[in-house]
């Protein structure tokens, strides 16, 4: 199977706390449902259409027990997401979790990376990780994601959680796929090359073909 991140994002890069204020205030974040405001149908076709990729939700501890409080609740069977995201199986990276109640779950200890990877071995779609920034980053930096779909917001937050903060390679992007929504969300997709490439700047003919 291949691994697929989905994330929402801020132009700055945050994560935390898309779907309503008090979402995720860890860290004393106060600035919470940032995405609401753009979502239209477009967000909604498009984003329910990749959700209709998936064999199976990759998740860390904290998104499995936020998704799992609130989720089970959604029961309106036009809800677009509800019933894939209720039963669709859960693989949930943690180092502290034995079982959880949102099934059906499979709890992944000892090294995520080892764990990933003999998922990924697996006959099947896509493992779509949904939130789980600090899972997503670990797992990009391990070059173990092979599609990142982001949404971007208009929106700048300067404070809260960022997508991709910690060490590693950096890696290198395709974009195979760029929309823009009626109230301004970019819905973007990429494939993942390796490493990222680096070059020196020859002046602009170099990249037209016409050196001088």
């Amino acid at each position: 199977m291949r691994i697929a991140l989905l994330q929402f994002v801020t132009l700055d890069g945050v994560t935390q706390g898309p779907g309503s204020p008090d979402e995720d205030t860890g860290g004393g974040f106060t600035r919470g449902g940032w995405l609401v405001p753009h979502i239209d149908a477009t967000f909604v076709q498009r984003t329910s259409a990749w959700l209709d990729l998936a064999d199976g939700l990759l998740l860390g501890r904290r998104t499995y027990e936020a998704f799992a409080r609130d989720w089970p609740k959604i029961t309106d069977p036009a809800d677009p997401y509800a019933a894939r995201m209720n039963t669709l199986p859960k693989y949930v990276v943690s180092t502290t979790l034995t079982e959880g109640p949102w099934h059906p779950v499979t709890v992944l200890t000892g090294d995520p990376a080892q764990a990933v990877t003999a998922l990924k071995a697996r006959p099947g779609r896509e493992l779509q990780i949904h939130g789980s920034a600090r899972l997503a980053d670990a797992l990009l930096a391990a070059g173990l994601v092979d599609t990142l779909r982001l949404v971007v917001a208009p929106t700048v937050l300067r404070t809260g959680r960022r997508l991709v903060t910690g060490p590693g390679a950096g890696s290198g992007l395709r974009l195979t796929r760029h929309e823009a929504t009626p109230n301004g969300l970019l819905l973007l997709e990429y494939e993942t090359t390796g490493q990222a490439a680096q070059a020196a700047y020859e002046g602009v003919t170099a990249f037209i073909g016409q050196r001088s």
